[in-house]
């Protein structure tokens, strides 16, 4: 099997649509076409502060995160220095940092969905299953979102021609091995990869302090 990369850009621009999954893949289609076709491939949606109305406000620790075959890194690694127009809202990608993917014992996912399964406890055990179907051993859950209920997501997708919404969960994976999270973030879970669905990340805190003349950088990678 070909070894799975993450390809890690700096984003900088203003503001760019929350649901910015399925713009930002079209987008990358139109530059780079081979895309549509590139096994392995998982983007990961770009993070930022909501407005909630819509929109983020990108910050300088706003990353488009691609992970993909590591034969695959001339082919991506030209959109380096491009500035992209989505949806209207311009966003210009700094030199790439490659990050092998390293195990840890608990990852997380921004949104996981599995089509058919929009209800906590039926979601759940489809996802277990999926991971009894990679031969994983680990605890899953879904973490609460402010009301203490089970954190559950949509996405928008518009297309030209239709538009619809994508539902799912937040997914939280523990007590893995080093072996069985490797396996997690090369294949994921449940669908739409490409729009950032079932792509694990660690699930850690980085934090540097202030005191120490350091930017203080609280924030979970997702």
């Amino acid at each position: 099997m070909t070894p799975i990369i993450n390809l890690v850009f700096p984003v900088q621009g203003n503001l760019l649509w929350a649901d910015n999954n399925y713009r930002l893949y079209a987008t990358l289609c139109r530059i780079c076409p081979e895309l549509h076709s590139l096994p392995g491939l998982a983007i990961n949606s770009i993070s930022g502060i909501p407005d909630y109305q819509g929109k983020i406000t990108l910050t300088p620790y706003s990353r488009l995160y691609l992970r993909l075959p590591v034969n695959a890194i001339a082919l991506i690694y030209s959109l380096a220095g491009q500035t992209l127009n989505i949806d209207g809202d311009k966003i210009t990608l700094g030199n790439p940092e490659l990050q092998t993917i390293q195990p840890c014992y608990s990852l997380k996912a921004r949104l996981v969905t599995i089509k058919g399964y929009t209800k906590p406890i039926e979601f759940l055990q489809a996802s277990k299953r999926q991971l009894q179907q990679l031969e994983i051993q680990a605890n899953i859950g879904i973490p609460a979102n402010k009301k203490g209920e089970p954190k559950r997501l949509t996405m928008k997708i518009n297309k030209s021609h239709r538009s619809y919404t994508i539902v799912g969960f937040s997914v939280v994976v523990s007590d893995l091995s080093e072996e069985d999270s490797i396996k997690l973030q090369i294949h994921g879970l449940g669908g739409k990869r490409r729009l950032g669905c079932g792509v694990f990340y660690p699930n850690i805190r980085v934090k540097k302090d202030y005191q120490k003349g350091k930017k203080d950088v609280a924030k979970t990678l997702s």
